[in-house]
């Protein structure tokens, strides 16, 4: 028996398959869709050597996205821990659903520089600290804004302000999004004034 298959139905497989399909540059692997924007946040880090799986994934507690390293891998040495972005297929911000594949390009690869931020960040850190950073992160609100403007930071010193602040103006000068997540950047996150004066004193030791 045979069944056919309509035109729409290939375009919409397609679609799927070119979404979550992976491609692998050396220690990275990232999904198609995403190439150009993983790619270029890649450039802009030292971590050509650090083993960094993105991954898309149907939903994300409370995040966009999210940085951390493989559970197992912590009990190897630092330098051959294994890290992974999960990526929302659909960002849901304040009840406002935006489709990956609608969200500009600038704007992702402020996203993605960020969450590498994190992987920075979490190279530094022992396994006992990774655990306790962890612990911390859930139940301690301050601790969330160290740990956020300390990612902001690391794009920032490596290049990345004119996405970090793309990303922001996005977010905070959206109509769509609501007071509430706005008011979770402006609480957690560098503001764009703060970005500013880090690049200053950046350029200022050069």
């Amino acid at each position: 028996m045979q069944f056919k298959c309509s035109s729409q139905t290939i375009f919409f497989r397609y679609i799927f398959i070119f979404m979550t399909s992976t491609i692998s540059y050396a220690q990275h692997q990232f999904p198609s869709a995403i190439k150009e924007e993983a790619v270029t946040a890649l450039s802009f880090y030292p971590l050509d050597e650090t083993s960094i799986t993105f991954k898309f994934k149907k939903r994300i507690k409370k995040s966009t996205m999210l940085a951390q390293p493989d559970f197992w891998s912590l009990f190897k040495p630092k330098g051959k821990r294994k890290y992974k972005i999960l990526i929302s297929e659909k960002i849901v911000i304040s009840g406002k659903v935006f489709q990956t594949k609608d969200i500009p390009s600038d704007v992702l690869i402020g996203w993605l520089g960020h969450e590498l931020g994190h992987i920075m960040d979490y190279r530094t850190r022992s396994s006992l600290n990774m655990l306790w950073f962890g612990l911390k992160y859930t139940f301690s609100d301050n601790y969330i804004k160290e740990a956020e403007r300390a990612a902001d930071t690391y794009a920032v010193n490596q290049g990345m302000e004119k996405y970090i602040l793309i990303t922001k103006d996005f977010i905070l000068n959206n109509s769509k999004i609501d007071a509430i997540y706005k008011a979770r950047i402006v609480k957690y996150y560098l503001s764009p004034e703060e970005i500013m004066v880090l690049v200053n004193n950046r350029d200022g030791e050069k």
